[in-house]
C-alpha cells in the first residue's frame, strides 16, 4: 500500500518538515487512486431520481423557523488563545496563534445547483479583521466559492489541496500553496510560526464535467506555537483516516466535523458523516471538543433541517461525553479556549 492509502499503523510516522510557501509543483493527472469508496455510477443516479429524495419534504420545511442563528461580534483574543466562530456551513473564522484564518469561506447567498442558503452568514464580511490565510478542503462549489474569494486581497495566502493552485492563480492570487496529504507549511504569527497540515478525508472532488478527482480533497490541522490545535475536517465520510490523524496529531483541542447532508445513506454514506459517525470520528481523533458544521445553511440532501442537531446531541450523550464539550453553536456564535 502507498503512504496515502495504508490503514493506521501501530505508531504514527514523524511529521513532515514544512514545505516552502508558494512552491510550483507538478501533480498526477488524477487522484482517483485516493478514493476510499467508488463514486456513484449511472444506476445510483437513476435510483436517486426514481426515489426523488433530493431535498427535505414540504412537511419538514416547517423546521426552517427553528434553525439557530445568533450573530455576534468576534471575540477579542490574545495570540495564545484559540477561538472559533461559525459563519455557516463549513465556513469558520479561526483565531489561532494570533492569526485569523478562514475555512472554506462561502459568503454567497447561492451556490451552483443548490437552493439559496436558509440561514444568513453568521459574520458580516465588513466585520472580519484582516485575513492572514484561507484553507480550502476541496473544490466542490459549497466549499470553494469564487465570488467570496474575489472579495479578498489578491496577496492573501491561500492553502489548497494538490491540483488547485492553477485555479487560484488564474484568478490573480499571488500567494498560493498546494499540498499533498500529510504535508505542511508554516505561516509566521506574533508568537511564532503556526503550522498548517493537510490531512486525508473520505471524499472526492469535481467542479466541471471533465475534472473528476483531478484535484485532491482533505482536511486541515492547525497547530499554534503554544500547543493549541484545531482540526477542520472539510467534507468527509466516516472511516479509518480519523484514527490515523489522531495518532499523528495528538491532543487536538477542537475538531470541526460535518454532521449534515447524509440522507439517503446508501448514496451519501461513503462521503458524508451522519451525526453518530461524526461523534465516533471525534472519539477516534482523540479530540476533546467537537464543533458540528455542514448543516443548517444549505439544503443539500433529504434529512429534515433540524434532524442533524437532534441526532448529534443524542449521540454525544449516548457516548457519555461531557455536554460542555459539544460546541453545537448557532450560526454566528463563537467559543474560546484560553492559552495552555
Amino acid at each position: 500500500m502507498t503512504e496515502q492509502t495504508e490503514r493506521p499503523l501501530a505508531e504514527p510516522r514523524p511529521l513532515a518538515e514544512p514545505r516552502p510557501l508558494g512552491e510550483i509543483r507538478t501533480w498526477p493527472r488524477s487522484f482517483a487512486d485516493r478514493l476510499t469508496a467508488p463514486l456513484p455510477g449511472v444506476r445510483a443516479l437513476a435510483r436517486l431520481a426514481r426515489e426523488g429524495r433530493l431535498r427535505p419534504g414540504a412537511e419538514a420545511l416547517v423546521e426552517l423557523a427553528d434553525l439557530p442563528v445568533r450573530p455576534g461580534p468576534l471575540p477579542v483574543v490574545d495570540a495564545g488563545a484559540l477561538a472559533v466562530t461559525w459563519a455557516g456551513h463549513a465556513s469558520w473564522v479561526l483565531r489561532v496563534g494570533g492569526l485569523t484564518v478562514l475555512t472554506d469561506p462561502v459568503w454567497s447567498r447561492r451556490i451552483l445547483g443548490t437552493p439559496a442558503r436558509v440561514t444568513p452568514v453568521g459574520v458580516a464580511w465588513e466585520d472580519l479583521p484582516g485575513i492572514d490565510a484561507v484553507v480550502i478542503s476541496h473544490n466542490h462549489y459549497d466549499h470553494l466559492d469564487a465570488p467570496t474569494l474575489k472579495r479578498l486581497p489578491r496577496d492573501t495566502p491561500l492553502l489548497l489541496p494538490a491540483g488547485l493552485a492553477g485555479w487560484a492563480r488564474r484568478r490573480s492570487f499571488t500567494r498560493v500553496t498546494e499540498l499533498d496529504w500529510w504535508e505542511a507549511v508554516e505561516l509566521p504569527g506574533p508568537a511564532g510560526p503556526v503550522r498548517f497540515d493537510f490531512v486525508p478525508a473520505h471524499h472526492w472532488s469535481k467542479r466541471t464535467l471533465t475534472d473528476t478527482c483531478r484535484s485532491l480533497w482533505g482536511g486541515w490541522v492547525l497547530t499554534a506555537p503554544g500547543g493549541r490545535r484545531v482540526y477542520f475536517a472539510g467534507d468527509t465520510g466516516y472511516g479509518f483516516w480519523f484514527e490515523r490523524i489522531g495518532r499523528r496529531y495528538p491532543q487536538i483541542d477542537v475538531a470541526l466535523l460535518p454532521i449534515g447532508a447524509y440522507d439517503p445513506r446508501w448514496m451519501l454514506g461513503p462521503v458524508h458523516t451522519d451525526p453518530e459517525e461524526a461523534v465516533r470520528a471525534c472519539q477516534d481523533l482523540g479530540a476533546r471538543v467537537m464543533g458540528p458544521m455542514h448543516w443548517s445553511t444549505f439544503l443539500l440532501s433529504a434529512e429534515p433541517p433540524m434532524e442533524p442537531l437532534r441526532r448529534v446531541r443524542a449521540a454525544w450523550a449516548a457516548a457519555g461525553l461531557p455536554r460542555e464539550d459539544l460546541w453545537d453553536l448557532p450560526v454566528g456564535a463563537s467559543r474560546v479556549l484560553s492559552p495552555l
